[in-house]
This record gives C-alpha cells, sequence and structure tokens, in this order.
C-alpha cells in the first residue's frame, strides 16, 4: 500500500515541537508519548531491519512501528491480531449494531472526567442492553456485547460514544434453548434510551457524590451538590440517542465491521489533505446533510488541529474494548459453546499454522513477497533504535517502510 501523502505523524514532525513549546504545562504526559510515539514510528528512531529477496537481491530497509493505540499507521496489524482471536466466537445469527451517546453537556463534564465518566459510560450501556434482553416483555434472554468506546466525532470534536456489536439473540433464562428475535429488529430503542438514561445519571451522581469527580475553569461551580443537580435536572427531561443499526449481512460482514470500527483512531491519514500556512484541511462528514452535500472539507489552525487530535488521547490502562454478558471474558468459551449446541451448529476450528520445524540459524523469511519478481524475502540484518543498517540497497532498489511489528 502506498504511503499517504501526508500523515498525522508528518503534521507531529513540523509543528509538535512549537505547539509543546506553546502548550508547556497544559500537556498531560499520556499526550506527550502519543506525539512522540507517532513521530518516531517507522522511522530509524526504532530500530528495523534490512530484508532480500533470495531470487533476484531486491533489497528493502524496513523501520518498526511504534505500535501506540492512538496511532493512524498502527492499527491495522493490531486489529487484524484482534479479529483472529475474535472469529471464534461468531455464531450463525444475524448480528445488530447498538449505539449510546452521551449528552453534550455530560460530554463537557467527561472531558474533564475521562476516566470515570467513560468507564460510566461503558458500564450503563452494558447494563442497560443486558436487562432490556433479560425482559421475557423484550427478549428473555442473556445477549453477548462487544462494546467500542469512540469519543470523537468526524470533525475531531469530543463526543464520546459507544458502539455495540450483539448477536441477535442470546441463550434463555433457564439455559435450556436459543432465543431469536424478531427478523429486522431486536429491541426498541425508545425504551434503551430512558433506562439508559436513568442508569447513566444515577451513577454519575454517585460518583459525584463520592468524590471522583474533577471540575476546573468554567465547571468548577459544580463541585457543589446542589448546583450538580440543578447542571443535571435538564437532562433528565431530554430524549437520549440511542439508535440501531440494521443487522449485518452475516458473520463475515461483522469482522469487516469491526475491523474498521475497533482499532479506528480519532482520524486517518487517508482522510488529510494539506497542511500549509492556512492550517491543516481534512475531510469529514456533515451528518446534519443529505446525500453528496455530507462530505466537506475542514481547515482548522495546525494548532487547533493537534489540540483536537490529543484530546482523544485516553487514560493510561484504559481498555477501550469491552465485553459483556455472554461474552464477558471469564465465561465466554462456555457461553459460546452452549450457544453453539442450542443452535445446533458445529464448535468452530482455530485455524492451524505451519507446525514445521526450523533452524534457529537460518534467517527469518517475511510473509510478503518480492515485489519485484515475487521470491522469498529474507531478512538479512536487524539494526537497534537510533541505529543505521549496514547493508544498503542498490542504487535502483527504493527504500521503503512498513509495518514490522
Amino acid at each position: 500500500m502506498s504511503r499517504p501523502a501526508l500523515e498525522v505523524a508528518d503534521i507531529f514532525r513540523d509543528h509538535g515541537p512549537a505547539w509543546r513549546r506553546a502548550n508547556a504545562g497544559h500537556v498531560s504526559l499520556e499526550q506527550l508519548k502519543v506525539m512522540s510515539a507517532i513521530e518516531n514510528c517507522r522511522t530509524a528512531a526504532l530500530g528495523g531491519h534490512v530484508a532480500r529477496c533470495e531470487d533476484c537481491a531486491y533489497t528493502t530497509i524496513a523501520y518498526n512501528s511504534c505500535r501506540n493505540r492512538h496511532c493512524p499507521k498502527c492499527q491495522g496489524a493490531a486489529a487484524k491480531e484482534w479479529l483472529a482471536t475474535r472469529e471464534i466466537d461468531l455464531l450463525p445469527v444475524p448480528y445488530y449494531h447498538v449505539v449510546f451517546t452521551l449528552p453534550a453537556p455530560v460530554g463537557d463534564i467527561a472531558y474533564q472526567n475521562k476516566a470515570v465518566i467513560y468507564d460510566l459510560l461503558f458500564k450503563a450501556s452494558a447494563e442497560t442492553l443486558s436487562t432490556i434482553a433479560a425482559d421475557p416483555k423484550h427478549l428473555g434472554a442473556r445477549v453477548g456485547i462487544t462494546s467500542v468506546l469512540h469519543s470523537w466525532g468526524s470533525a475531531l470534536t469530543h463526543h464520546p460514544h459507544v458502539h455495540m456489536i450483539v448477536p441477535g439473540g442470546g441463550i434463555s433464562l433457564d439455559g435450556e434453548r436459543w432465543v431469536a428475535c424478531r427478523p429486522g429488529f431486536f429491541l426498541p430503542v425508545r425504551v434503551l434510551s430512558r433506562l439508559f438514561r436513568r442508569l447513566f445519571l444515577e451513577k454519575l451522581v454517585t460518583a459525584h457524590h463520592a468524590g471522583r469527580l474533577k471540575f476546573f475553569r468554567n465547571h468548577a461551580a459544580l463541585a457543589d451538590v446542589q448546583a450538580f443537580a440543578a447542571y443535571l435536572a435538564p437532562l433528565r427531561r431530554t430524549e437520549w440517542v440511542v439508535y440501531a443499526k440494521r443487522p449485518f449481512g452475516g458473520p463475515k460482514a461483522v469482522l469487516a465491521y469491526l475491523s474498521r470500527y475497533t482499532h479506528r483512531v480519532a482520524i486517518a491519514n487517508s482522510r488529510l489533505i494539506a497542511c500549509d500556512r492556512s492550517g491543516v484541511s481534512f475531510r469529514w462528514k456533515d451528518y446534519r446533510a443529505e446525500g453528496r452535500d455530507r462530505q466537506k472539507v475542514m481547515t482548522l489552525s495546525t494548532a487547533e488541529f493537534i489540540r483536537r487530535f490529543l484530546i482523544h488521547v485516553l487514560p493510561h490502562g484504559f481498555h477501550r474494548i469491552r465485553h459483556y454478558g455472554l461474552l464477558a471474558s471469564g465465561t465466554r468459551a462456555d457461553n459460546i459453546a452452549r450457544a453453539r449446541r442450542l443452535l445446533d451448529v458445529p464448535a468452530a476450528q482455530p485455524e492451524v499454522g505451519d507446525t514445521s520445524c526450523t533452524d534457529a540459524n537460518e534467517p527469518k523469511p517475511l510473509a510478503h513477497p518480492c515485489p519485484c519478481c515475487g521470491g522469498r524475502m529474507i531478512i538479512i540484518e536487524t539494526f537497534q533504535r537510533g541505529a543505521s543498517p549496514c547493508s544498503r540497497p542498490s542504487a535502483s532498489t527504493a527504500v521503503i517502510r512498513i509495518d514490522t511489528s
């Protein structure tokens, strides 16, 4: 795949040092680490290896990836690894996509309390879906949920929401049968919305009483209990956005969708258009418009673009992909096996890799073939961080940078 003409890494390398100086004292350690990782990704700073074709001697230098979860270049490989472990969990049933979104006033609080509010969003949305699904008036079953947090809108604004991928049915409460949802309909979104609103606000008030929320600048007054209650009062009367999309075309479509959503970052390099004196221009979707008018171009000052990108850096150790119900980690294997028995389908078999023995001293081959002749590419040299390779490509051979993670 060819390298995009402009990358987030280019913007960080050219403008990051000045931005860090201008914002010294206002940038978190995690944000600084993300900037450094993206700037160094697939450069000599991280080391790499030299590979040569056994047949035609075509030679490439490949630099290592940073593997940071916020890096636009590193998520493809991470998504493939994650999906390989998830494929065995797929059931031969329709899958639904449900989205829970926080209203803007709560998003403002979340901006200053990411770890707490994002965690409440996960818990309240999962409890909502599980509760309504278990209600005999709706489905009367235990369902499995894969939740993915996104904190951004298309324009890089702060817009916290959770995407859920849910099988269209579940195991009956007595564990004796599979209960399928109605064709084309999973659960009533209005019922989900109102329970989600109540559960989230209850958890939010509890967190406030426990002193887990911090407030600064314009929201400093919300530290007071009565002021916080008054701030939340209008939210108890508004409709919160919950929607369910049409079911996927099948398990393979679910995997394709997950590969796009699970490891997505705030903006892909492919959306960037230019970085010049006027700022950074990129493509975005205006969801208030219809048809071709939805696709637009936005230009932000370089400093504002960097700021917007970094507000989506997650707190250290925070998990943005979580599983609930039948897919909860501790019991997932047993629940999937039971579901397959109830659906009368064979258990999924993991793919068996090549187990043939190889000489430990033999050069390691790469998975991709030579782009010139299709021959086998062999690693002939590995070099450490900050070092330069001893082997060099011939004058007629281009140096490429690929993901070696």
